[in-house]
């Protein structure tokens, strides 16, 4: 592809013969390796022939067309630039070789300005293409879109922008119109299954990718994509099971497999040594920068400042393009604003759910449903929240993080006894210790008429700010539902831990409401004994007065206090 020829250029000393004794062996023919795709074993042949001074230009031309395709990128520049940059005279089809591997290599300026020194080509358009998608140059990219010609390679080109872009049907569509008359292009199975992977069709990519796999049970993209599928399907376990047959593999000069397969044992291992891992691929492998925002946020469970921060430093200069860098800036802006109180960032994270949601491509995709919900729950509107949310929760019975969400939106509705269920189905420790957890679960508790279980759920916190917080509810929730006994015991911790009026003024309602429902015959007798022990710790002059009438009450009815 990189070279315009089909067949290799072989010099006069190519089909030379060695002596070994008494017999000799013809070395094996360059195109033989070539045929077999075997590019080890030809840069094996052409660097012996290098060694032994029967090298030539071409041979430092098919040194650097194999090692790109091994995926030795830096090499083939290297041989390449030889030809061109360092070269009294180069080869004008040579510019277009190092062009590609600029481009490979993530220099696309470079890539661009060699491209410009050579002769114009079929190639030479392709390329351009794709360096306009890359600088995100519509109106160049448009140009080189219709500079394409309705053959086999410019249409492969067209149909890996239409990936690149997120139109993963129209990939298809072209995928699928070439296998019809070429049947034997077995690797466009590999790409139509990648496609089906994006479009979370995991179980028909398997079958597609199975037409290649039969062939070539070796490749390295198409076990990993059934890797990534397994995850998909199964777990991770079963994922690194498949992933092994592509760490054997790796033992060869693929040196971007191997990049591939310590990126994806991360994923699949949930996490494990990202830090180590993940920071050397975020220029190489795009998806490392988007884990290791992913990491940063698990990690924190309800995420803590310092690890947002690192996520948000790793996205700010993203310009987002697919439906995943979109969500995941979201997601990052919404914590960052959650945590810091900022509104702007609230904003621009419900901007880019709104986008995600709203778009053609995504709003019948359960991600794009999540945005949607996300949208709404940061604008408060919960109603339209589990709209969203019940068109999914199938999907997510065992997710903590749907869960929790959920079960906020339904307890922010008034649906406590829905929204007290669903929370106790979350098993994370991280959220079930966090703030808005405990406090939105002891509303529940209280609104279900189970006080006693907000208190015990204040009685096994530490003392802190937040501990003072959850009191605060617990007493103020309990005294508006009638729940005075629970009521009264918190405002009177409230009053001990500071002595402001205002508790006093708690306290002694919420005793005289328990005083009153024990009259009525709506509490037991036996609690007046704890009303005038919480009422004799405050030094207030109302406190005498209040204890007389409760005890002439309870002699006139010949109850012991």
């Amino acid at each position: 592809m990189i070279l315009s020829r089909a067949k290799p250029a072989l010099g006069s000393n190519a089909g030379a013969q060695v002596s070994a004794g008494t017999n000799k062996k013809a070395l094996p023919k360059l195109e033989d390796f070539l045929k077999k795709r075997d590019f080890t074993g030809a840069i094996t042949l052409l660097e012996f022939q290098r060694n032994s001074g029967n090298a030539n230009e071409q041979t430092d031309q098919w040194i650097g067309y194999c090692a790109f395709h091994l995926g030795d990128y830096k090499r083939a520049l290297v041989e390449f630039q030889k030809l061109t940059v360092n070269h009294k005279n180069p080869a004008p089809e040579n510019w277009i070789s190092l062009a590609c591997c600029y481009f490979y290599l993530g220099m696309y300026p470079e890539a661009e300005e060699a491209a410009e020194k050579a002769p114009k080509s079929a190639l030479r358009t392709r390329l351009f293409f794709h360096l306009a998608h890359k600088f995100n140059d519509e109106k160049r990219l448009m140009m080189h879109h219709q500079q394409l010609e309705d053959v086999i390679e410019d249409q492969l080109s067209l149909a890996s922008i239409h990936y690149l872009r997120s139109h993963y049907q129209e990939a298809i569509d072209i995928y699928k119109r070439i296998l019809l008359d070429n049947r034997e292009y077995l690797a466009l199975n590999v790409y139509v299954a990648l496609c089906y992977y994006k479009l979370d069709y995991y179980d028909v990519s398997q079958e597609v990718l199975a037409v290649y796999l039969q062939h070539y049970p070796d490749s390295p993209i198409a076990i990993n994509l059934k890797a990534c599928n397994h995850f998909r399907l199964y777990n991770g376990k079963a994922a690194e099971q498949e992933l092994r047959a592509l760490q054997d593999v790796t033992s060869s000069p693929l040196t971007f497999a191997q990049d591939l397969v310590r990126h994806n044992l991360v994923v699949f291992r949930g996490g494990e040594s990202a830090l180590q891992v993940l920071p050397p691929l975020v220029d190489v492998i795009p998806e490392a920068r988007l884990n290791l925002v992913i990491y940063y946020l698990k990690q924190t469970g309800c995420a803590l400042q310092d690890e947002v921060q690192e996520a948000y430093t790793l996205l700010k200069d993203l310009e987002p393009t697919v439906p995943q860098e979109y969500i995941l800036k979201g997601v990052v802006n919404a914590a960052i604003g959650q945590e810091t109180g900022s509104r702007e960032n609230l904003k621009i994270a419900q901007q880019y759910f709104q986008l995600v949601g709203g778009s053609a491509s995504e709003c019948d995709t359960i991600p794009g449903r999540q945005c949607m919900a996300s949208c709404f729950f940061l604008l408060k509107q919960f109603d339209d929240v589990l709209l969203y949310l019940n068109s999914i929760k199938s999907y997510f019975y065992n997710d903590d993080t749907f869960n929790f969400n959920y079960a906020q939106a339904k307890a922010a509705v008034g649906d406590y006894k829905e929204a007290e269920e669903v929370f106790l189905l979350i098993q994370n420790e991280k959220i079930k210790n966090d703030y808005v957890f405990l406090s939105w679960l002891a509303r529940c508790y209280i609104m279900n008429s189970k006080p006693r279980l907000a208190w015990e759920l204040y009685l096994k916190m530490e003392t802190s700010a937040e501990a003072f917080s959850l009191l605060q509810l617990i007493a103020n929730d309990c005294y508006k539902m009638g729940q005075f006994y629970y009521a009264a015991r918190a405002f009177d911790v409230l009053e001990r831990l500071d002595p402001n009026p205002e508790y006093w003024e708690g306290k002694r309602g919420a005793c005289v409401g328990m005083f009153q429902m024990i009259i009525a015959g709506k509490e037991p007798k036996d609690s007046l004994g704890d009303i005038l022990q919480l009422l004799r710790n405050t030094a207030n002059p109302q406190v005498e007065g209040i204890i007389r009438v409760i005890k002439k009450w309870a002699k006139d009815n010949h109850i012991p206090v």
